[in-house]
């Protein structure tokens, strides 16, 4: 009789505890790692920050492990990011920027965007104009379009040399955006860019690919 009533009693108790063991492993079902082609995507979206926070900063640890040991260059632009802005991590500037120049050394587009602005607007450093526009020279030639039209404002103000123009006129040209400011901006710096061209070399930018 008093094994029957504490098998009762346990079965009881049971009921109880079940529905919050469940509730308790759903909530802490752990977060997958992001794949390249998500974690690119959400860098170009400038979402990749806040894609961490989102997920309770739970990949951390994965996060830093594909940055210095699978050395992925997305995974080292978000670890240096992460750093840089001291997110789900101790804050660390210098750190961070040398991660984000080990991506941009491998040839991720959105790194070398990223440090040609930094030395252009002095953002963690100070301005640098002559290496904002090597940053963002190699990563127009990727097809990023921000570092094209960033180049194509620096060559506004008269920076850089005359000799590049034709390449960032046909990059610019032949670039691709579905956003209506976004198109407009680019009529209006390609329009500057003609005016210091001879008519001659601006045609044959519109036919000649100057991207990688």
């Amino acid at each position: 009789m008093r094994l029957l009533f504490l098998l009762l009693l346990f079965l009881v108790s049971a009921l109880f505890i079940m529905p919050s063991a469940i509730a308790v492993t759903k909530n802490m079902q752990a977060v997958q790692i992001y794949t390249d082609n998500l974690l690119l995507d959400l860098i170009k979206d400038n979402k990749h920050l806040s894609q961490v926070v989102l997920d309770e900063c739970q990949l951390v640890q994965d996060i830093e492990a594909r940055a210095n040991k699978a050395k992925m260059p997305s995974y080292q632009f978000l670890w240096g990011d992460m750093l840089a802005y001291g997110v789900c991590v101790k804050k660390d500037i210098p750190l961070g920027l040398h991660y984000m120049h080990l991506a941009a050394d491998q040839g991720l587009a959105e790194g070398l965007e990223q440090l040609g602005r930094y030395y252009h607007i002095g953002k963690f450093m100070q301005v640098d104009i002559e290496r904002a526009i090597v940053y963002l020279k190699t990563a127009a030639s990727l097809n990023n379009l921000a570092a094209q039209m960033r180049l194509a404002g620096l060559y506004q103000q008269d920076f850089g040399s005359p000799l590049d123009y034709p390449a960032l006129y046909s990059q610019l040209h032949h670039s691709l955006t579905d956003d209506k400011a976004t198109h407009k901006k680019i009529s209006e710096l390609l329009a500057v860019l003609a005016s210091k061209m001879p008519d001659k070399v601006v045609e044959q930018a519109k036919n000649t690919s100057y991207t990688n």
